[in-house]
């Protein structure tokens, strides 16, 4: 196997592989000795070797599919999420090069804590010129409105993540450092429950530290120094779900038990954070932010930011409010800090620097140009203060990509500005062993680790036993997936006894009271599973609408010009056809008109403009399901999620034929049918009865009412029943297209055969209390979730409730009685009743529920 294996890195980096730095040669190759760690790990592999290799890699692409892991270069709701790139192999540490990166990772973590203290404290530092004011007070992340503020639980940070290379000689030196929000505690989770499970036997062969316990401990650290104390309510603040790594904050809020909110969810009364909820406001104690500092409070930092919350910083200034980490530590990410951390060191920790950094110089310091700028092509160019446009920021530049002009132009911007540059020279990274599917052999690819430090305790940090490793391309020295790179898991070996203890806390002897604890519901989420009801009873109907169209158009009998007249007027009315398509009301079928309709039909089916076409409601559901994907389960979202990818798919190949496939556009119908009707499945029985589940319950018996009353009404209006000028045939295809768009045919032949008369129509369709497409049993459903909202009895319900109509006062022989017009007057009341109340009750939840802008006594006023 060790040949198979023997393809080593480049020449000039260190090789992860055979723990050793690949040196150029020009004679024979001999292989090298794998190093004992990758050696038990091959060992491990089974009885098909590397063999089974392309096998697991194309498993592992498939799983991270059906996951939903995304990784977004730039968020578009109207393009697919990109899947996470995750490799097969991990990067594999053993005990002695864990202990020298844990060992200088606990330092720094502390000399950053020292770093916050003393900079929005007394400013010795400042005073001492051991620091520029430059590096401080210039920095655009330096909140001026937090000096002399004492942190909350008195530390500033809870998290830090540092970024590490491997140098040729195999030292780990730091590269870069992130205190604002660090990525990446959702992504490695998910690499390592991806990638132990493929690789079980080795996983606890080599004895690998488990992640949990890191985790647990962080979070009991976070409430200890909130002012709740061990009943804090732990909030994680996210920019929304058109932010990147929105899948990691999902993830993470889910696996941790934290309440997952955005900016609008979150207000301050009396200098208190407090969530807004359906039933009220609910205190937040923690609150773990996931975006940059300056969004964070509008009144105090950027005044556009959508995304923060008014008055946070005074109730951070109030102490009533734990934020992690605490705003103003962007300026310890600046990459010119990193030289001068050494002094700083011992200043304040009174100790060497154990873990080093790469060689980084900044330019504002005006003896080091005339050194570094010669040096230019050997080094990474990085801005000092911001890599964000809006802040006079740009990306990192490899100098030695440059042509000879490009590096004279950067020299002489950075000797016109020098304070906005920083050169960092460049180093060859370490290369680990990634698996090249279909090749049967090993490519090997530049690595940069992400390790993070947690803290667990008042003056006490641990560097969580994992990471984030993140494979580049050969050239880069910038860690970013932004750019295109992938990731893999990270193994650390431990001499000691493994940690396998989980999340929940260690039973204790004592005895615990237990308080159930109902869960939070936002407005932004009601809202959110609201609409997720209306799209997915929207998306069912309107399949439902489309097929029975073309069935019309295509079946062995003439459809009759009042039925093809009520199918375009309600496609029309849905949105499923554009204003103007010419009428399909002829008598001969497959003619012009017919056949301009159906192709219009079928190319409106995943079509956004001028139409709300299936896939226009399909993509609005996916959206969101998507904004409260942590209050789904990972089958309801996969069903969502590939039905959408099908159904596009599915889409292009019909109108891809010379003519428009009517019969892969009723497949491709049939298919996404088959899709709501597991979704409706899991949205009855695998979501908790709570006050969102109610909403979405809401959202579709609204939408089923007013659709149903709606085409029942339009029916009438078309002539549908009209004796006169019916014949039994056309009565039939009447008969039959009601019963299919209520989805009740199989009900209606069961009781009443092949009966024609209206009476059983209307008493299924309209009346029947126990069909859950009748209008009435819809209206009283709809009631009774409205009661429950508003915990009040059905019987008795509140203004809101009391909008929807009780069919009993129309009994079914009314409703099929003409009056003296010869019009079926009592019908037509009964479903302009039932429509008005839906959309009635529609505008009502979202003042009430989501606007918050109408009390319970003014519904229809």
């Amino acid at each position: 196997m060790v040949k198979r294996l023997a393809l080593p890195a480049e020449s000039g980096h260190f090789d992860e592989l055979f723990g050793a730095c690949v040196a150029a040669t020009k004679g024979p190759f001999t292989p090298p000795t794998l190093t004992a760690a990758w050696k038990t790990f091959f060992d491990q592999l089974g009885s098909k070797g590397l063999d089974d290799l392309d096998r697991r890699t194309q498993t592992l692409a498939r799983q991270v599919q059906d996951n939903g892991i995304t990784y977004n270069l730039y968020a578009d709701s109207t393009q697919p999420q990109r899947p996470w790139a995750l490799d097969l192999f991990p990067l594999i540490l053993t005990p002695n090069s864990w202990k020298e990166i844990e060992q200088g990772i606990l330092q720094r973590a502390r000399l950053m804590e020292a770093l916050m203290a003393d900079i929005y404290g007394p400013q010795r530092l400042l005073r001492e010129a051991m620091i520029p004011p430059a590096l401080v007070h210039g920095h655009p992340g330096y909140v001026r409105a937090l000096q002399g503020v004492d942190p909350v639980g008195g530390a500033h940070l809870h998290l830090t993540a540092f970024d590490l290379v491997r140098n040729p000689e195999g030292r780990w030196m730091v590269m870069s450092q992130r205190t604002q929000a660090p990525s990446g505690l959702g992504y490695l989770l998910e690499n390592r429950l991806l990638i132990s499970r493929h690789f079980p036997q080795a996983f606890e062969a080599m004895n690998i530290q488990r992640l949990a316990a890191s985790y647990r401990v962080w979070v009991e650290s976070l409430k200890r120094h909130s002012p709740a104390g061990g009943a804090s309510h732990v909030a994680l603040l996210t920019p929304g779900p058109y932010n990147e790594t929105y899948f990691e904050h999902v993830y993470l809020a889910r696996y941790l038990g934290l309440t997952l909110v955005e900016g609008s969810d979150l207000t301050v009364r009396n200098e208190r954070l407090y969530l807004r909820t359906l039933s009220g406001l609910e205190p937040v104690h923690v609150l773990l932010k996931r975006l940059d500092d300056d969004f964070l409070d509008p009144l105090e930092l950027r005044a556009d930011s959508t995304l923060g919350i008014p008055g946070l910083l005074q109730s951070i200034r109030a102490g009533h409010v734990l934020v992690a980490n605490a705003p103003g530590s962007a300026f310890l990410e600046s990459p010119a800090l990193l030289g001068f951390l050494p002094a700083l060191c011992q200043r304040l920790l009174d100790e060497p620097l154990q873990l080093p950094a790469l060689d980084t110089w900044w330019c504002g310091e005006r003896a080091v140009l005339p050194t570094v700028l010669p040096e230019l092509e050997r080094t990474v160019i990085k801005p000092t203060y911001s890599a964000l446009p809006h802040q006079g920021g740009f990306e990192a530049v490899l100098a030695r990509d440059l042509t000879p002009a490009q590096r004279l132009d950067w020299a002489q911007r950075i000797q016109d500005d020098p304070d906005r540059y920083t050169l960092q020279f460049h180093t060859a990274a370490s290369q680990m062993p990634t698996w090249a599917s279909g090749s049967r052999g090993l490519a090997s690819r530049p690595v940069i680790l992400r390790v993070f430090a947690m803290r667990d305790g008042r003056d006490s940090w641990r560097v969580l036993p994992g990471g984030l490793a993140r494979l580049v391309g050969a050239n880069a020295q910038v860690a970013s997936m932004q750019r295109g790179g992938s990731s893999a898991d990270v193994w650390v070996q431990t001499d000691a006894e493994v940690d396998r203890s989980t999340l929940l806390a260690a039973s204790s002897s004592a005895t615990v009271t237990f308080t159930p604890r109902q869960r939070l519901v936002t407005s932004r989420a009601a809202e959110n599973l609201f609409w997720l009801g209306r799209y997915t009873e929207r998306s069912e109907n309107t399949v439902r609408l489309v097929r029975l169209s073309l069935e019309a158009l295509n079946g062995e009998d003439t459809a009759s010009a009042s039925l093809l007249a009520w199918l375009q007027e309600l496609s029309e009315r849905q949105g499923l056809v554009p204003q103007g398509v010419p009428s399909m009301l002829s008598k001969a079928r497959g003619s012009a008109r017919r056949r301009v309709f159906e192709r219009t039909l079928i190319e409106s089916l995943d079509q956004d403009q001028h139409v709300t076409s299936v896939g226009f409601n399909l993509r609005a559901l996916h959206q969101a399901a998507f904004s409260v994907r942590e209050r789904l389960s990972h089958e309801t979202w996969q069903v969502i999620d590939q039905a959408l990818t099908r159904f596009r798919q599915d889409c292009a190949q019909a109108v891809a034929q010379p003519d428009f496939s009517t019969v892969q556009a009723l497949q491709a119908l049939d298919a996404l049918s088959s899709s709501l009707a597991a979704l409706t499945g899991a949205q009855t029985d695998r979501m908790t009865r709570d006050d969102g589940w109610q909403l979405l319950s809401v959202g579709r018996h609204v939408e089923r009412l007013g659709f149903l009353s709606e085409a029942l009404l339009l029916a009438v209006e078309t002539g549908a029943f009209e004796p006169s000028k019916a014949s039994d045939n056309e009565n039939s295809s009447h008969y039959t297209a009601l019963l299919s768009l209520f989805d009740s045919s199989i009900t209606f032949r069961a009781q009443h055969q092949q009966s024609r008369e209206l009476e059983p129509l209307l008493s299924l369709l309209v009346e029947d209390d126990e069909n859950p497409r009748a209008l009435a049993w819809v209206a009283r459903a709809l009631r009774s979730r409205l009661a429950k909202l508003s915990q009040m009895h059905s019987e008795a319900p509140d203004a809101l409730g009391r909008v929807v109509p009780h069919l009993t006062q129309w009994p079914v022989d009314a409703l099929s009685t003409r009056d003296a017009e010869g019009r079926l007057s009592a019908l037509e009341a009964c479903l302009q009743a039932c429509s008005k109340s839906a959309w009635q009750v529609s505008d009502a939840i979202t003042a009430r529920y989501f606007r918050h802008t109408e009390s319970a006594g003014t519904v229809g006023v």
